[in-house]
């Protein structure tokens, strides 16, 4: 099988259909990309270092290991959705719904559906998965096959891959991308140590930012749209409480509807749906907010990071990279505040994502491979590796 660094792969990769295994192979693709590029920039996180772990990480998310129950777990722990299915239970009892009171609860909690919640997350997030890697992993293995093995700087050959690259702000333009491959390009050549690792820390800056304003869409509809709008619950609801609604009911519905005036059970079944997505908001926030690196490290990425910057990064001279900086990091010269509180939250994302890449680039265990040899082989194989990949 060809290395998942050739451009045909990537390509192959980016347009299976199946989301377990293609975000597997796209896992080990940034991976093989990461090693490739890192043999010629030197021993240092690149892009697709930190695009590996990440990938990683959102694999669990699109397998929903453990989530579903562990959602449902959390929902049914919370003392307030306790009295939300309560005061729903109660008010249906009222209206004269015909199921018993733990009849009710049941339906309550199917039509809620943590499974339902955590498909459409997961679908989100592999869908942002896929989106990223169809278009970066696509130039990263470009790069590869054109500029990679230059042995001088050839302003025309980097300029003719950036020429392939649209203009303009992302999400729709590649400029960042353009700037992004040329500072790798430059630090290629570039033979003192500190300006090179300014140059590498620049790209993946570029490219980090041009991924994220990507993602945003599919990030936000992970974090918000996991439980559905309250009027679609409420219509699900009624018709498994009242299934011989009559049409002297459904019409009472309606006029109370067009006048503003919500029935107790209206009013139960919103307090109870509103409280249901905040909920399933913060149990999907702090199972994404998470990453685990290569030696163990899990990062929450709600906490402010720790450690410090490598020596060659703690004081910049790049102006390009200090102006990003003023851009994109509030606190540009120092980890306060690094913790991203809303995922959902571009600027916040940006900050700590910023200084992760400045932390951690000359960690050399993120270069490691992310998966045991056995489950690697399976996974270039074409098939989905047993246990927990």
């Amino acid at each position: 099988m060809p290395p998942f660094t050739s451009l045909s792969e990537v390509e192959r990769i980016a347009v299976f259909d199946g989301p377990i295994l293609r975000n597997l192979q796209i896992t080990q693709s940034y991976h093989e990309l990461s090693f490739v590029v890192s043999g010629r920039l030197g021993s240092c996180a690149n892009w697709c270092t930190f695009a590996t772990w990440a990938s990683r990480q959102a694999g669990q998310t699109i397998r929903r290991e453990d989530l579903r129950l562990a959602l449902e777990n959390a929902l049914k722990g919370a003392p307030e959705i306790g009295e939300a299915m309560a005061g729903i239970v109660e008010a249906a009892v009222r209206r004269g719904s015909a199921p018993a009171k733990s009849r009710i609860a049941q339906l309550v909690w199917g039509a809620i559906s943590p499974e339902a919640a955590m498909g459409r997350a997961s679908d989100a997030v592999a869908r942002g998965n896929q989106k990223v890697y169809a278009e970066i992993a696509r130039e990263f293995a470009r790069f590869i096959d054109t500029c990679l093995n230059d042995t001088a700087y050839d302003a025309g050959n980097i300029g003719r891959f950036c020429a392939a690259l649209r203009p303009g702000a992302p999400p729709e333009g590649q400029q960042y991308l353009r700037q992004a491959f040329s500072h790798y390009y430059q630090a290629l050549f570039e033979t003192n140590p500190k300006a090179k690792a300014e140059l590498i820390l620049l790209a993946n800056i570029e490219i980090g930012f041009h991924e994220q304003t990507r993602l945003q869409p599919e990030i936000a509809e992970a974090l918000e749209a996991a439980v559905e709008e309250p009027q679609v619950l409420k219509r699900r609801l009624l018709g498994a409480l009242f299934p011989n609604r009559s049409w002297i009911m459904k019409i009472g519905d309606l006029f109370r509807a067009l006048f503003g005036r919500p029935t107790p059970l209206d009013k139960a079944l919103l307090h109870f749906t509103t409280l249901a997505r905040h909920h399933i908001r913060l149990f999907l926030t702090d199972h994404m907010m998470e990453l685990s690196l290569a030696n163990g490290q899990r990062l929450r990425l709600g906490d402010r990071l720790k450690g410090q910057f490598p020596a060659s990064l703690q004081q910049l001279s790049n102006a390009e990279l200090t102006a990003l900086l003023q851009q994109v990091d509030p606190t540009p010269d120092s980890l306060r505040e690094t913790g991203a509180i809303d995922w959902a939250n571009l600027p916040d994302r940006l900050h700590f994502i910023v200084d992760l890449f400045r932390c951690y680039q000359e960690t050399a265990e993120l270069l490691g491979p992310p998966f045991e040899a056995g489950a690697e082989a399976a996974i270039r194989a074409g098939r989905i590796p047993e246990g927990n990949a």
